[in-house]
This record gives structure tokens, C-alpha cells and sequence, in this order.
């Protein structure tokens, strides 16, 4: 987009002393023509943007020009990444950094740019929580959230089963998941049964609704700059995925079975069976698998979706309340 282009024409600009038009189409993945096009708008809106001619020749910005982007306090850049996830930004207690972000960013715009965030707004809209919940917001995340900001220790109290549990974190990341707030933090080695220094502790996943009372008033700590918080949770999802997958169906599937069964039984399961499949389908054009389920009654209600593209072979119990099913259904739609 032209206006995201010119922004960063300016940008680059502002960073270096001077820039050839093959440099800056370069870098902005355009023709040299469009770059003097792009520098005349760009001079006519009032940046001052010079043309140096000959063969060392070049764009510079002149009279110390600098464009307000970068009056962004930290706060409100770090907001400003986020602001695709409006609900997200408010029950952090971040709205107002985000805010005064986006308006820092529309004054330094072009005015025939200024209306972007609106425009863009009509056009994007992220609704993370799943259908038919309400989503209610942990009275705990603001104070959680400034923590993790601040690398700042916390110390909370928390349910555990039927227990609560007190303990020191060093809060590195949240993630918001269907509707649901988790701390991704660094139990100390101290607080870890594990000995040694603290910030040498093992890295765990909390549900901040559980969170009871949080004290964020700790020190600061150092954060681990390998960690990557996307890998971690993408790996803790699906170690809990398997870890609560205790017993094994074994299923003749269709076509349309094998399409549709990512959608009704967990994904992480059924890439696994579909992965571990041995040889073509059968003649029928149907494929056996193995799959991993939380129980035959859980799997009970997940393949019924499947209706006649899944054949459960084993267990035998599972086998028989499937066709005690289909003996009920067929009763129910045989012609009177």
C-alpha cells in the first residue's frame, strides 16, 4: 500500500544520511521511477525531502527533519503492535497507551493518510473468545500484565485442586486463548525443589482467572533472551493435547472421513493417526487409523459427527454402542 510505502520511505530516509533511488526502490520493492514519484509526494505534503543529482547523487532529508513517530513512549509502542486486539488492550489496562500511540502516529501521517486507522478498522476485526461463551475478564490481569511489562517479579496465590498454593514468578508472557487469560512464567529454582540461583527455575503455564492475590511489588528480574514465547506455547499445547489422551480407537475412515476428522476430535490426535497410517485406502477407498481419545465415551460423541464416514473397529464395547446407534436411528426414520 502506498501510504505504509511512504511512511517507510521517510523512515529509511531519516536513518541515513542519504539514499540512492536504487537503494530505496531496492528496499521499498519498487521501481526507480516510483521512488521519484513517491519523493514529489512526499515533498509537495511538506516533507522536506532534497534530490541530489549526479552520479553520487541522492534523497536526504534536510533542516534536521524528523518525523513525531518517534515521540512514541515505550509504553505506547509496545501498545501499538497490539492494537489489532482492541479487548485484548483493554483488560491489560493498556487502552489508553494504545490510543495515544495511534494518535502520535496520525499526526505525523499525511492528512490524505490521516483517516488509515479508521479505514483499516471498518475492514479488520479480531473477536478472539470462541462462540457461545462469555469471556469474563481476571480482576488480577491488569497487575499481572504491568509485571510483565516491567520484568518485575510477582508473588501469587493461586488454586490448585482443592488447595491454594503461594508462589514467587518471574512473569515473562501472556497469551490470550479462546477467551482465556494464561501467564507463561519462570518458577525460581528456589520455589523449584531444584537448588542453585534464582532465574535457573523450569518455565510454567498458569490460568490467571485461578489467580486468588498477587503481590507485584517484587524486583525486577533478567530475563532469559532465548526464550521464545510463541515456541513455548505452541509445545505446551500439544504436550497437554497427548497428555490427556489415554485410550485408542481404531477407525476405518472415508474420504470426507479422513477431510473432516482434524474438525471433530483433537487436531494434535488426528494429525498423529493420519500421520502414522499404514499403506493406500482400501478398495472402498477408505483409510484405517489409530486414534488417540481422552476415553471411548469422549470418542463416542466426537466420531458420531462423522455419521457413516467413520467405522469404529476396536474397541469392541465402542463398536457395539455404534451400531446400537444405528439400529435406533434406523428405527427412527423406517418408513411408517
Amino acid at each position: 500500500m502506498r501510504a505504509a510505502r511512504l511512511i517507510k520511505m521517510v523512515l529509511l530516509l531519516q536513518s541515513r544520511p542519504s539514499m540512492t533511488a536504487a537503494e530505496l526502490a531496492r528496499e521499498l520493492e519498487v521501481s526507480e521511477r516510483t521512488v521519484t514519484r513517491d519523493a514529489q509526494a512526499l515533498s509537495e505534503a511538506g516533507v522536506p525531502v532534497y534530490a541530489d543529482r549526479g552520479r553520487a547523487g541522492g534523497y536526504r532529508l534536510i533542516g534536521g527533519y524528523r518525523t513525531r513517530l518517534t515521540g512514541l513512549a515505550r509504553s505506547e509502542a509496545e501498545a501499538l503492535f497490539l492494537s489489532g486486539v482492541p479487548g485484548a488492550l483493554r483488560e491489560m489496562g493498556l487502552e489508553d497507551a494504545a490510543s495515544a500511540a495511534r494518535l502520535k502516529v496520525s499526526a505525523a501521517l499525511l492528512p490524505s493518510l490521516r483517516d488509515a486507522s479508521r479505514t483499516a478498522s471498518q475492514r479488520f476485526h479480531l473477536d478472539a473468545p470462541s462462540w457461545f461463551d462469555e469471556p469474563k475478564t481476571p480482576e488480577l490481569l491488569p497487575a499481572v500484565a504491568d509485571a510483565v511489562w516491567d520484568d518485575r517479579r510477582i508473588v501469587a496465590r493461586y488454586r490448585r485442586r482443592d488447595t491454594e498454593v503461594e508462589r514467587e514468578l518471574e512473569p515473562y508472557g501472556l497469551v490470550l486463548k479462546a477467551g482465556v487469560w494464561y501467564l507463561c512464567a519462570r518458577v525460581p529454582s528456589s520455589d523449584d525443589d531444584g537448588g542453585g540461583s534464582s532465574g535457573s527455575g523450569s518455565f510454567r503455564t498458569y490460568r490467571i482467572d485461578r489467580f486468588l492475590a498477587v503481590d507485584a511489588d517484587g524486583d525486577r528480574f533478567t530475563r532469559d533472551e532465548e526464550f521464545d514465547l510463541p515456541a513455548y506455547w505452541n509445545e505446551q499445547t500439544e504436550r497437554f493435547a497427548r497428555s490427556i489422551l489415554h485410550a485408542e480407537v481404531v477407525v476405518r475412515l472415508s474420504a470426507e472421513g479422513v477431510r473432516r476428522l482434524p474438525h471433530v476430535v483433537d487436531p494434535v490426535s488426528a494429525r498423529d493417526a493420519l500421520t502414522a497410517a499404514v499403506g493406500a485406502p482400501d478398495e472402498h477407498g477408505r483409510t484405517t487409523v489409530t486414534l488417540r481419545v481422552e476415553s471411548e465415551e469422549v470418542a463416542h460423541a466426537q466420531l458420531t459427527a462423522l455419521g457413516a464416514e467413520a467405522e469404529v473397529l476396536a474397541p469392541e464395547g465402542l463398536r457395539e454402542r455404534f451400531a446400537a446407534d444405528a439400529r435406533r436411528l434406523a428405527g427412527l426414520y423406517e418408513t411408517p
